[in-house]
């Protein structure tokens, strides 16, 4: 089964270090974005005690992650990315940050397959996580080319601002809702591909079928 579960920052360290492996692979190599990377693994000050970590495994090989931080911690939004959006007007509730969102491409095609929809199901994984936690939204700074997955899984989210980090190169502040329209609105693009009824895709871990 592909199992997609959370996990803490000394469980990664523990059991899952290879994490930081597959990000250096992504955000440095693949991506060739400015990130802090040292023995071949990719991590920063965010990486601490105070975050927690979604993880979708097969066969115990990860394949894709993303990382959540309470929106009253230090986070890339408040300190990283402060100087191009300035102070943001969070708005009242229990928010989290989201931030190193990634799909071992490699992995997916060849563990899961090409068609599988592996990025709308870590998005409804985030929506559920957020949900069974008691989050009112989630937080997040994305590039153009994470703009475009969120569209196209139909999540509907707020452009709270924009900001270029070159002339060529924009960033987009994000509040992405977790409410039961947009927890249908995935799941339903999965369940077309997958076959799944609501009862499996909106539980919180998920465990879904990969393909036969």
């Amino acid at each position: 089964m592909f199992k997609i579960f959370e996990t803490s920052y000394n469980d990664i360290k523990k059991n899952h270090n290879n994490i930081f492996h597959l990000r250096r692979k992504t955000f440095k190599e693949r991506l060739n974005w400015q990130v802090k990377c040292k023995n071949d693994m990719e991590f920063d000050e965010y990486d601490n005690m105070d975050t927690n970590y979604i993880i979708g495994t097969l066969q115990s090989k990860i394949i894709c992650s993303v990382r959540f931080i309470r929106i009253n911690k230090p986070n890339m939004i408040t300190h990283t990315f402060h100087s191009y959006f300035g102070e943001v007007d969070f708005k009242n509730g229990n928010y989290i940050e989201s931030s190193r969102f990634f799909v071992q491409k490699d992995r997916a095609k060849k563990f899961l397959s090409c068609d599988y929809p592996i990025s709308t199901i870590l998005l409804l994984s985030m929506i559920n996580y957020s949900r069974h936690h008691g989050f009112d939204g989630i937080y997040t700074i994305v590039s153009k080319a994470m703009l475009s997955i969120l569209k196209r899984s139909g999540w509907k989210f707020e452009n709270i601002k924009e900001g270029c980090l070159s002339e060529q190169e924009r960033i987009y502040l994000l509040f992405l809702p977790v409410g039961i329209e947009n927890q249908m609105e995935l799941s339903s693009k999965i369940s077309a591909k997958l076959s799944c009824s609501n009862s499996e895709l909106h539980t919180w871990p998920l465990s879904l079928r990969p393909f036969d």
